[in-house]
């Protein structure tokens, strides 16, 4: 199978460069990234792509057994690094996505320099000593309301998850990004990303990692921030002036600034 067909690759910037890799969230694909590639591109190589059931990637490419787990959307980051035989990859990961990199940098840790994580969370249900954000309760209810009316969903959830009401475009443009994905698909990355819990996973990172949270989020709260912080050994903490879980739309010019700020220091 074509690799860089199946998962929509695109590179852009000049060769030679070093190279950045942008992986969007559950119901994105690589458009929701916004200004931030341009920006980037402009010092970087930067390669984007759509994991398989999102945006436009080959869906005859798609299975619930592979797609059911982290690992399999870890698969297609590392066969993407490996059909572009990328190496010192800066790996930048917008929510669930920080947790698929640290997974691709785990399996292929030869491709890999650096990861950024943008709105983390290795668990979005709280424990005992843990506060991610959900009760078990919540969870429950956000699935099931997305399995029975996924439409429904992503036009009452979008909004919400992007914040910014002054700014409606915004959740407009992350709802319209949920409603084109396929609602089976969306299901199953839904309850991947939902039920997943990868804090073990986070003191194994060995690569320098910049943590950049907003100062409001609803998904991604600055516990959540604060945990993944200390877990990653030898780890940046930023908070972006930033509200809602996308600051790559609703500030791009502070993402792409603490991105590009963090990456020319480790030259």
């Amino acid at each position: 199978m074509d690799i860089l067909r199946r998962n929509n690759v695109k590179v852009i910037g000049s060769p030679g460069r070093p190279v950045v890799m942008l992986a969007h969230g559950f119901g994105c694909d690589q458009n929701m990234w916004g200004l931030v590639p341009p920006a980037l591109a402009e010092e970087f190589q930067v390669v984007l792509f759509d994991y398989v059931g999102s945006g436009g990637s080959d869906p005859s490419a798609w299975s619930a057994e592979r797609y059911g787990s982290l690992d399999g959307y870890a698969r297609d980051v590392a066969e993407v690094c490996e059909a572009l035989d990328l190496r010192d990859v800066a790996f930048v990961g917008h929510s669930v996505s920080a947790m698929i990199g640290v997974r691709a940098a785990a399996t292929v840790p030869e491709r890999f320099s650096s990861l950024v994580m943008v709105g983390p969370s290795p668990c979005y249900i709280d424990d005992d000593t843990y506060r991610g954000g959900f009760s078990a309760e919540d969870i429950d209810e956000l699935l099931e309301s997305l399995e029975s009316n996924y439409l429904g969903w992503s036009a009452a959830m979008a909004p919400v998850i992007m914040g910014n009401p002054e700014r409606p475009e915004l959740g407009e443009a992350l709802t319209n990004s949920f409603c084109a994905t396929d609602p089976a698909m969306a299901r199953v990355f839904a309850r991947t990303t939902f039920l997943s819990d990868s804090r073990d996973e986070l003191k194994s990172v060995k690569v320098p990692t910049l943590v950049l949270e907003c100062a409001q989020d609803v998904i991604a709260p600055r516990e959540v921030g604060a945990y993944v912080h200390a877990a990653v050994p030898g780890s940046r903490l930023i908070t972006l002036d930033a509200t809602g879980h996308c600051p790559q739309l609703s500030n791009p010019e502070a993402t792409t600034s603490a991105i590009r700020t963090f990456l020319r220091e480790l030259r």
